[in-house]
């Protein structure tokens, strides 16, 4: 692929970090957020359905992977590790940090707080409920941990360090989209995974774009969208893995120096933004090996990879079998479980 001859930021001689401006989530292009929420994975974890009587308290600990509070109905508090307790009241969206442990009061009872014990946790095929039987609930809260991410390395919360709030309305729906969440994982049925992370996914768009037209811009706090110009670069990595990307072409649709763009990318991600586009591209070739027909060289020159030998190598790596193998266990997998 012809590179650029410069970047329009100049020739990048003795240039640094420090010329790179990070703009507001909420001045990214359209096309840019497109690219990513359309490329977000979901995979859901666990949902929780919280029942909480008035003048009780429940405390879950620490867990791997962020987690959608969304209060039903009812009012009370919540607090994450230990910290001040905010209010809940109806339909209040709340994301907790991963390995945060968090709890939940109901209002309405005077005296201190009953804790609910564990023998009161109950599950029911995919669905956790705690709560007090016989008890009337004063807070329903849905509770969903989830992992959101780009490929196997890039997850959009896992850096978050502190609750993203967002107050909806019932116009919204997005009980609804919780709820039908719950009874595809009760259901058991085809595809069950599927549809539960795509019901996810919907709610947290939708928890974006109210982001976007919010006062309190919490989408600020997450580096891969905080940089318009290194999110851009990114964008049309998710966007088009197996396109001829160089750091020069990369560096040239961020509008950055070479230097510039390996030194920004590297402090975002944590690495080098061909080691990225590689974890993208094995992530496009899994996606091409379960849900298509094609040949692997086919499969391959998609993912970028002109070498079928140079592929077969770098996909046994991220999955420690080959891509022929891949697809095979994986269509047995599903045969297994229907799902």
């Amino acid at each position: 692929m012809q590179k650029p001859t410069q970047s329009p930021t100049g020739s990048g001689q003795g240039e640094g970090t420090e010329s790179i401006i990070p703009v507001s989530a909420s001045a990214l292009a359209a096309a840019d957020l497109n690219s990513l929420m359309r490329a977000l994975e979901i995979e859901v974890v666990a949902l929780t359905e919280m029942l909480i009587p008035s003048g009780y308290r429940a405390e879950m600990g620490r867990f791997d992977a962020p987690a959608i509070h969304y209060t039903i109905s009812g009012t009370g508090r919540i607090s994450f590790g230990g910290g001040p307790s905010m209010p809940l009241e109806p339909h209040l969206l709340v994301i907790k940090p991963p390995n945060t442990p968090f709890a939940i009061e109901a209002d309405g009872a005077s005296g201190p707080m009953r804790l609910i014990s564990h023998d009161c946790w109950k599950r029911h095929e995919g669905v956790l409920r705690i709560g007090i039987p016989n008890e009337q609930s004063e807070v329903i809260q849905i509770c969903g941990f989830f992992n959101a991410s780009f490929g196997q390395s890039v997850g959009l919360f896992r850096e978050l360090r502190e609750p993203v709030v967002e107050k909806f309305e019932p116009m919204d729906k997005i009980d609804l989209k919780l709820r039908e969440a719950i009874a595809e994982l009760c259901a058991q049925e085809i595809a069950m995974g599927a549809m539960t992370a795509t019901l996810l996914k919907q709610v947290i768009i939708a928890l974006v774009r109210r982001s976007m037209k919010s006062s309190c811009n919490w989408t600020d706090r997450f580096s891969i969208l905080a940089d318009r110009q290194i999110t851009r670069a990114f964008a049309d990595m998710v966007a088009r893995p197996g396109a001829a990307h160089t750091v020069e072409t990369l560096a040239y649709s961020a509008s950055l120096s070479r230097s510039a763009f390996m030194a920004r990318f590297t402090q975002i991600f944590g690495r080098p933004p061909m080691t990225v586009l590689r974890d993208l591209r094995m992530r496009q070739a899994a996606l091409d090996l379960t849900t298509t027909s094609a040949p692997v060289d086919v499969v391959a020159y998609h993912a970028g990879y002109e070498s079928l030998s140079s592929f077969v190598r770098a996909f046994r790596k991220a999955y420690n079998v080959g891509p022929s193998e891949y697809r095979l266990r994986e269509k047995n997998e599903e045969s297994r479980t229907g799902a």
